[in-house]
């Protein structure tokens, strides 16, 4: 009779192979939110450029008048992917 998965997890946790499940998904939603938070500021710079190279119209008081949609866009991008990054890395076994 094989063990069940979460105590083939934690088997594999203590051997050093790779981390458990449930420490997998907690920093996984930690690095989803940094993600939106990183690539929300990187979508501005870029919506910032886009404004710049295209003599857009300057809104008084924010970097420019469409910084929403390139933020939703990088942000989107950012939770999906950081967190995919990291998780992925993390469920690769150790090299000896």
């Amino acid at each position: 009779m094989s063990p069940a998965p979460d105590q083939a997890d934690a088997a594999a946790a203590a051997a050093g192979e790779i981390a458990p499940t449930s420490r997998r998904v907690a920093i996984g939603c930690v690095m989803a939110f940094l993600g939106m938070v990183s690539g929300g500021m990187i979508g501005v710079l870029v919506a910032k450029g886009v404004a710049f190279l295209t003599r857009a119209p300057s809104c008084p008081g924010i970097p420019t008048c469409d910084w929403y949609i390139y933020w939703g866009a990088a942000a989107a991008f950012g939770a999906v992917s950081l967190p995919w990054l990291v998780v992925r890395a993390m469920s690769r076994p150790r090299k000896p």
